[in-house]
């Protein structure tokens, strides 16, 4: 039973390093096309998120 839950530790481990990582690149990526994407692209993208969503933006 101990070899099971030494298992089952390593890989929770390695699957919370993996999400971690995972997180790291997308939260990179983000700031990275925000960073040297136009103004008025991430206004109109913006925009256009909250129309599909139904909320009110005007």
């Amino acid at each position: 039973m101990n070899a099971l839950n030494t298992t089952l530790a390593q890989t929770s481990v390695t699957d919370r390093l993996m999400a971690a990582v995972i997180a790291a690149v997308i939260g990179v990526s983000l700031v990275y096309t925000a960073g040297f994407a136009n103004a008025s692209t991430l206004h109109n993208a913006a925009h256009d998120w909250r129309h599909a969503h139904n909320f009110p933006c005007h």
